[in-house]
């Protein structure tokens, strides 16, 4: 039986990132492994964004499973980290600017509390979808139109 490196990886509004996508994808280029996705519900979307993760994340053939954890990204993180099931752990997070897990510096916390690699990945926030309004067509105005306002008052025949 082939060995097989197991991963944790920690990430929430940036769990069905592109960035994230190509980090993960990049690591089983590396050799066999498979993914535990644990997501901090932060959120009301949390349940729908790690759905959408995970569907797309095997699709591009990439072993993986998930689970909602706690709010708390360091409780979640604790909670689901077992040394004997763990080789290595992968953090995804929002931009400097825009990440409340970078400044309490959980990647660092997190290697410091497990003893296992940690890989920082940084991913854009997503962008929310247009919204795509349905506009009437306007009735084209002739040439006279500027002198309607002349005509009301008169019935039109």
């Amino acid at each position: 039986m082939a060995w097989q490196t197991h991963v944790l990886v920690l990430s929430s509004r940036t769990a069905d990132s592109d960035e994230l996508m190509a980090a993960l994808r990049a690591r089983a280029d590396r050799g066999a492994c498979a993914f535990t996705l644990i997501s901090p519900r932060e959120t009301s979307e949390a349940a729908a964004r790690l759905d959408r993760a995970l569907a797309r994340l095997r699709g591009a053939g990439l072993p993986v499973e998930g689970r909602l954890a706690d709010p708390d990204p360091m409780l979640a993180l604790t909670e689901a980290w077992d040394p004997r099931e763990y080789d290595e752990i992968v953090v995804c997070t929002l931009p400097t600017h825009a990440s409340k897990w970078l400044q309490v510096d959980l990647p660092h916390r997190i290697e410091r509390h497990t003893g296992v690699p940690v890989s920082h990945v940084t991913a854009e926030e997503p962008r929310p979808e247009p919204v795509v309004a349905h506009l009437e067509p306007h009735e084209k105005p002739g040439i006279l139109s500027p002198l309607g306002p002349l005509a009301w008052g008169r019935s039109r025949r």
